[in-house]
């Protein structure tokens, strides 16, 4: 292919000519050094490159050589415990390649390992007819997943040849007689392009929840299989704390986690973290169904506008094997800032505060490949991916355009509160700023499992948050003597709810995180005794004595977040003394 050469460099930003035989989306490679770039426009001759590295010594006369196909990612076994680059670049084997700790421009190496041996099984065998999506063999990839090697998109025919064995990802598996005759062998790893959604074969409502661990999430504002969420919040909201809690203990069987545009110390704590931690499933490490893009603040800027795109391509390629993905974007605004960067570098009309008109769009083209489907394939697999992005938005202001754009597409919004973070309330997810679209039907579906009324506890909770938030302001105003009995009753009923429920310790072995039951345990308990305190006043008790008499009492609810899990029972005991507790309070006033 014709190669162009360097008419101007501004930043990121490469113009070329020559380039008539290149198209929009291709991969170039440009200047004496080869940096990898990509084409986002073409004027005649004259194509606009997003370079992905360092741009800085580039001179005009140097040559752009197209490449021929479209930025993709490398799928196959070797994906598991590794952490890429925004282009799908292994950090590891990069370090060792040019034998430092800085990137260096111009390094192309493998996406995946081409020297490691991996121990094919086949599931099918000779003469067996297949399509695309369709497995024809497993490899198991660390001691968590099985990686299942699929017939490529577009792919029909029947094997001629196929055998168990030990093979590279170079090495032919397996070989198909195609429907026009011809016969073409295929090996374990397949390209994608990061730009286009992998098909599937139908999309579904999700309706079954992704249990987090979380109980705030869990609890009000439960997200689905397949789901989307946003987190906006300010600087020191806790945003990445909880995107690393969700990773850690989210009801998924493959977690890809991108830093996108973050501090370097944040991945740190994540690849610090992640490896120590067992997976309550499996007893190993949770690195071990973990894929990790890192693409920070230090590095390239344009390479963020790519990461979000590789890592939900790899999140899809397991999602299509049958897998529960959970894709976590930390922070979709610097992706976004990286648009408005090359934006504004292309001379394009900005539209709100600088952003590109198409942020929308582009938003929604990434939250639509979430979802929970029928794969490709004769076997009817069903997979899904779950998106969690955070927000950033500047000064906490969720009126900007990302916040705005993104709130149009999800349907999850866990509003992070800097007044909560403010006084150590973690999570800070804030109960009347946040909702669920899916909570009518989880809730429903938890009641039907458990044969109790979960649907009434929450909306019950919730109108006791609600209604404190009302009792707060009449208190701003007049003061707490000027509140009814009742009322300050609702006002401890609600501190409970928010301190001993809500409020979560990620740091605590224990509170970390709350199973189904245990939630259900705690939340009732609270309501139990706010049912039996409203009994007890209206059979004369004051609400004094009420306080006064169950002091210790709640001091032990208080505590209940602490109980391990295999010691639930414990809980049970604490609810079983709330009834004689109060029987105590309304004869001593009685007595007296």
């Amino acid at each position: 292919m014709k190669s162009g050469k360097i008419i101007e460099v501004s930043g990121p930003l490469v113009k070329a000519s020559g380039m008539e035989d290149a198209a929009v989306q291709e991969i170039c490679y440009v200047g004496d050094l080869q940096l990898m770039g990509e084409i986002l426009e073409m004027h005649q001759d004259v194509a606009f490159i997003q370079v992905y590295e360092e741009t800085s010594g580039l001179k005009p006369g140097e040559e752009v050589r197209p490449a021929g196909h479209p930025l993709s990612v490398e799928l196959g076994p070797g994906l598991l415990t590794k952490m890429f680059d925004g282009i799908q670049r292994p950090l590891d084997t990069f370090m060792k390649h040019v034998g430092t700790d800085y990137l260096e421009r111009g390094t192309i190496i493998d996406s995946l390992d081409h020297s490691s041996v991996w121990a094919f099984e086949a599931v099918k065998k000779v003469g067996d007819k297949v399509e695309a999506g369709d497995i024809v063999g497993t490899v198991q990839e660390g001691p968590v997943i099985e990686h299942k090697i699929m017939v490529p998109h577009q792919v029909e025919g029947t094997i001629v040849a196929i055998e168990s064995g030990d093979f590279t990802l170079d090495d032919d598996v397996y070989t198909l007689e195609l429907t026009n005759g011809k016969t073409k062998s295929f090996g374990m790893a397949q390209f994608w392009p990061v730009r286009q959604g992998r098909p599937f074969k139908k999309k579904f409502l999700p309706n079954d929840i992704m249990t987090t661990g979380q109980r705030v999430i869990d609890t009000f504002f439960p997200i689905t299989k397949g789901g989307a969420a946003a987190i906006p919040g300010p600087f020191g909201a806790g945003k990445t704390v909880l995107q690393h809690q969700i990773a850690k203990y989210a009801d998924a069987d493959v977690v890809v986690y991108i830093g996108c545009g973050e501090r370097g110390n944040e991945m740190t704590e994540v690849i610090n973290e992640f490896p120590k931690l067992e997976d309550p499933k499996t007893g190993e490490s949770i690195m071990e169904r973990t894929v990790l893009i890192a693409n920070t603040s230090n590095m390239p800027v344009a390479a963020r506008e790519a990461s979000i795109y590789t890592g939900i391509t790899i999140a899809e390629y397991f999602r299509d094997m049958g897998y529960s993905v959970a894709i976590m974007a930390d922070s979709t605004s610097r992706w976004a800032e990286a648009l408005r960067e090359m934006s504004g570098r292309l001379e394009e009309m900005p539209g709100d505060e600088g952003y590109p008109a198409y942020l929308g769009s582009r938003l929604a083209e990434y939250y639509e490949r979430a979802g929970f489907v029928e794969t490709l394939g004769s076997e009817g697999r069903q997979g899904s991916v779950t998106a969690v992005g955070a927000v950033s938005p500047p000064g906490g202001d969720t009126s900007e355009p990302v916040t705005q754009n993104t709130m149009r597409v999800v349907k999850v919004y866990w509003g992070l509160d800097a007044s909560l973070a403010q006084q150590r309330h973690f999570p800070a997810v804030h109960w009347l700023d946040s909702y669920s679209l899916y909570l009518g039907e989880v809730t429903e579906r938890i009641s039907k499992d458990l044969g109790k009324d979960w649907t009434g506890m929450v909306n019950t909770s919730m109108a006791i948050l609600q209604e404190e938030e009302g009792l707060q302001e009449i208190v701003r105003l007049v003061g707490l003597d000027s509140l009814a009995e009742s009322d300050r009753l609702t006002l401890v009923i609600a501190r409970m709810l928010r301190e001993s429920y809500l409020q979560q310790n990620s740091y605590d072995p224990v509170d970390t995180k709350t199973s189904e039951e245990k939630q259900f345990k705690m939340l009732d308990m609270i309501l139990h005794y706010n049912t039996e305190t409203r009994r007890a006043m209206d059979l004369g008790a004051y609400f004094n004595e009420i306080v006064a008499g169950t002091e210790e009492l709640r001091e032990q609810i208080a505590r209940m977040k602490y109980i391990p899990e295999d010691e639930l029972h414990r809980i049970d005991k604490i609810k079983a003394t709330i009834e004689p507790t109060l029987r105590t309070v309304i004869q001593k006033g009685g007595m007296d």
